[in-house]
């Protein structure tokens, strides 16, 4: 037995911050932005909206492709790493929303990977029997951790959220396998280093802006690329499977610089590889399956296509999904 995406949702709030916006916040300009990252546009949560209101609207968009009800739903797994609040979990406020009474729900914080993580898991549970349909989201609201005074990485993010509805499939369709890896000796390259354990929430850590994200862009990059290229390549010839056979490279939506590198070491034409990047900034664990169900919506996929997803994050994660849709 094994798993299948059955149903495909996606939300973007409708604030946009755009390139003019950001000149008016930092020394910047738009050709500057997008010349470096790809991005035009940010779709950015309205102030007080919870992480799980932006994923309920992907849920139930995902629910009804499906033909789906909430009750049939007995896993939920969220990838978040800007979770409502530090507990209970994401996945529990958003099951009393959605009204999933049947199911069991848990966060996953993979950062940037967290949709391929979370992915990961709910396809081995039906796998081995302990789900039989499961929710999965990847939800962001990142504007809540961004820091607007620094021009380097308030220009890359935006919120949203994307899910995907699996259910039991035979063996050799669907999901053929995920492939996830990580290195923590490389967290300082992208972390929030304010607001846990190691630096509990004060007056003066969030005067010291502690409590935004911070990245070392340059290295991150070349880890990103290669990382990324790698795993992908696990999947292909895990499954037997070249690069020409996939009908579509979805990636990760952190950086058009990222995305084209990536694209290039593995050899994938640029008219397979699916980007709306300009349209989001980097949504985190929210990029993979709004792509996914943008791909949908525009017949890029089709039933039977080969499909090869791959993400890089905070962690360092990355990991990789080869599925046949």
């Amino acid at each position: 037995m094994a798993s299948k995406i059955i149903g495909l949702g996606m939300y973007a709030p409708p604030k946009k911050l755009t390139n003019q916006d950001m000149e008016k916040i930092v020394e910047t300009s738009d050709s500057w932005i997008l010349e470096r990252t790809g991005i035009k546009v940010r779709r950015i949560a309205e102030l007080g909206a919870a992480n799980s209101d932006l994923g309920v609207q992907a849920s139930q968009k995902a629910l009804a492709d499906a033909g789906t009800r909430p009750e049939d739903i007995d896993l939920i797994v969220v990838g978040t790493c800007t979770p409502d609040m530090p507990l209970p979990s994401t996945a529990c406020f958003l099951q009393k929303k959605l009204g999933a009474r049947n199911a069991c729900a848990m966060d996953l914080n993979a950062a940037c990977s967290g949709f391929i993580y979370s992915l990961s898991v709910a396809d081995a549970m039906i796998r081995a029997g302990r789900a039989k349909k499961a929710l999965v989201l990847g939800s962001e609201i990142l504007s809540s951790v961004t820091d607007y005074t620094d021009r380097s990485t308030c220009i890359l993010f935006g919120d949203g959220a994307g899910a995907a509805v699996l259910s039991e499939c035979p063996e050799g369709e669907g999901i053929l396998s995920c492939h996830l890896q990580s290195d923590g000796n490389l967290w300082e390259l992208i972390h929030c280093p304010g607001g846990g354990t190691v630096n509990p929430l004060t007056p003066d850590l969030i005067s010291r802006r502690m409590i935004f994200i911070r990245m070392s862009g340059n290295e991150t990059f070349k880890h990103a690329v290669t990382k990324m290229a790698d795993v992908a390549m696990k999947a292909l010839s895990q499954n037997g499977y070249g690069v020409g056979d996939v009908a579509l490279f979805i990636p990760h939506q952190a950086n058009l610089r990222i995305i084209t590198a990536v694209g290039k070491r593995l050899g994938v034409p640029a008219d397979r590889v699916f980007v709306n990047l300009e349209r989001y900034g980097n949504t985190s664990a929210a990029s993979i399956p709004i792509a996914l169900a943008e791909a949908k919506a525009q017949g890029r996929i089709r039933s039977g296509d080969l499909v090869l997803l791959v993400a890089f994050g905070a962690g360092l994660t990355w990991g990789s999904a080869l599925m046949r849709m």
